[in-house]
């Protein structure tokens, strides 16, 4: 699942307009980001928790050429999933059921009139490769000369 179905899944599951689920998607990230970079957990019970981790600086090998690098000290950030989480992912409970959006007016009845049908619509027709190029012809080596012939030296 990518980030425009999420926010459909939250339009849909909420019952709002897929531009308010994508702003609420968007605050939400934003929220975690800010707060785990200034060193705040984010946890949200039943699902896990948002954390910055640090990692020391160290020396690493260039696998290429061998060459020792120093890596500098970073912060990364981490998540550790929340216990209802892990059994979900597990099957060792059930997943939850997305919540039903808001009910529609239903749609109006089409209309008894027999509809129209447009004839299909013609495809293109799909572009030619164009034609692989003749490979030039073989230069052949320039014709060998027969050998002289050699004619006996005569006696006089």
């Amino acid at each position: 699942m990518n980030k425009s179905q999420l926010v459909e899944a939250v339009a849909s599951g909420a019952g709002i307009s897929k531009a308010d689920a994508a702003r609420a998607v968007d605050a939400l990230l934003a929220n975690i980001q800010i707060e785990v970079k200034k060193g705040q957990r984010v946890t949200i019970p039943g699902f896990g928790k948002f954390e910055r981790r640090s990692r020391r600086a160290r020396t690493a090998r260039n696998p290429r050429t061998g060459a020792t690098i120093k890596v500098a000290a970073t912060k990364v950030p981490a998540f550790k999933a929340g216990v209802g989480f892990k059994n979900v992912v597990s099957g060792k409970a059930p997943a939850p059921a997305a919540p039903k959006a808001a009910a529609k007016p239903a749609a109006r009845p089409a209309a008894a009139k027999p509809a129209a049908r447009k004839p299909a619509a013609k495809k293109a027709a799909p572009k030619k490769a164009a034609p692989k190029k003749a490979a030039a012809p073989k230069k052949k080596a320039p014709a060998r000369k027969p050998a002289a012939k050699k004619t006996a030296a005569r006696k006089r």
